[in-house]
């Protein structure tokens, strides 16, 4: 098998095993173990705390004193064995450490993976460029097999009676509700991708923090906090932060938002309730298409009006999830995971761009890495811990969500950093600074 199909296949499964279980959380915990909003939060803010902590670690690891392809490789054995354990935990305080330290291991893999890709495909004389793109789509595709495959496996309410059958029979081989099935599928494909990485070529230490006169912080790769001295880059951080917030909301909360419409009983039987995960799969699918128009948008609205764009997506994502429904509007849930793609990609690519081309070449790794921990670090902890904390005091009545004035908050929200970017953050278009996207 030639090198990229054996990568092909690492991506894929790369985002399968975070795919299988990502969604479907706040249906495990609102609806299967009972937690309140403030204890999902709690508990989803390990993604955030996580990317804070780990990815800068895992590079030292890989940089002096590891192949990167082992270290990725048992990062994904450590997180699968993690997994199989929290199938048999009730208490929320006890299912947020172990979940953090699934974290722990997952997290820096999302990095690890194009590292891993990059090395390889440079070692073997393939343009990155041109060659790259079409691997990494796979790891989204991954991403929406393993949804699809959870909505069969570990949903008691889906319709598909070949996928219950399946899901029976794994909860007869571990003993466990049919809720769990999705922690054991994703520590299945985790174990075995990780032995399956490291079979894949050897990418050993570069060795590149060898200069015994080198700062902590540049040990540590976190050079890029300089930044924070320069206006303009201390406000796009900010409102990375910010917009981070956003970014995960519905994928925390957007399948038990549509397995709600159940208590509505004219909806209860809808294909959307009952396979609410392959509906949310559209997200997915948008995003893989998405992609594809970002070099033109680029080219010609420039960063800031792409990224403001992504904002104004952000309103709409959450509108049209706040006024819709399985039935006479689910033109606009649908519409709403249209959104998403455009919404998402654009964002953390033209965000990612803008710090390519305006930092120093000398900290420009560093400056990727602080985007990062914006965004996928700080700002996923502000949105877990702050959403379950309004949703809880604000929105929830005898248990019951009102998901309507939820969803219309996330809006408004989103509206507010979309007007404050706009009057705040200023950077001129230069066409040169996309050229090298349009390749």
């Amino acid at each position: 098998m030639n090198i990229k199909n054996r990568l092909t296949i690492m991506n894929f499964f790369q985002l399968f095993v975070w795919g299988a279980w990502l969604t479907t959380l706040a249906s495990y915990g609102f609806g299967f173990k009972k937690w309140s909003g403030q204890d999902f939060g709690i508990v989803f803010s390990t993604l955030g705390i996580a990317s804070i902590v780990m990815p800068a670690i895992s590079g030292i690891i890989a940089d002096k004193f590891m192949n990167l392809e082992k270290l990725f490789g048992l990062h994904h054995i450590l997180y699968g064995i993690s997994l199989l354990i929290i199938p048999h935990i009730d208490n929320a305080t006890t299912f947020f450490w172990v979940m953090l330290l699934a974290m722990f291991f997952y997290m820096p893999t999302l990095s690890l993976s194009n590292a891993l890709s990059y090395t390889i495909l440079k070692n073997n004389n393939y343009d990155v460029v041109k060659v790259y793109p079409p691997i990494r789509v796979f790891g989204t595709i991954g991403f929406i097999a393993a949804m699809w495959i959870t909505n069969l496996i570990s949903d008691p309410s889906s319709p598909l009676a070949f996928g219950l059958k399946i899901g029976n029979n794994l909860t007869h081989l571990t003993g466990m509700p049919i809720q769990c099935n999705q922690f054991y599928v994703a520590a299945l494909f985790a174990i075995l991708l990780g032995i399956y990485s490291m079979t894949l070529p050897k990418c050993p230490p570069k060795n590149e923090i060898s200069n015994s006169n080198a700062s902590l912080t540049e040990k540590l790769g976190l050079q890029g906090f300089k930044l924070f001295k320069q206006t303009k880059f201390a406000t796009f951080f900010i409102f990375s932060v910010f917009l981070g917030a956003a970014l995960q909301l519905t994928n925390m909360y957007g399948e038990t938002y549509i397995k709600d419409f159940k208590n509505i009983p004219e909806f209860a039987n809808t294909f959307a309730v009952q396979s609410a995960n392959i509906v949310l799969s559209i997200s997915q699918i948008s995003e893989t298409i998405f992609i594809l128009a970002i070099p033109f948008f680029l080219k010609r609205y420039g960063i800031k009006k792409v990224m403001l764009f992504s904002l104004i997506a952000w309103v709409l994502r959450f509108g049209f999830f706040a006024y819709g429904d399985p039935i006479n509007s689910l033109w606009m849930i649908i519409m709403s995971n249209i959104v998403y793609g455009f919404a998402f990609d654009f964002f953390n690519i033209s965000g990612s761009l803008f710090v390519e081309t305006t930092t120093d070449s000398k900290i420009r790794s560093s400056a990727q890495g602080l985007f990062m921990m914006m965004t996928n670090g700080f700002g996923a902890v502000l949105g877990s811990l702050s959403s379950g904390f309004v949703i809880d005091k604000y929105f929830t009545e005898d248990g019951n969500k009102n998901w309507h004035l939820i969803w219309l908050c996330f809006a408004i929200y989103a509206a507010v950093i979309t007007v404050a970017f706009a009057l705040f953050f200023k950077h001129e278009h230069k066409p040169e600074e996309i050229a090298e996207v349009s390749h």
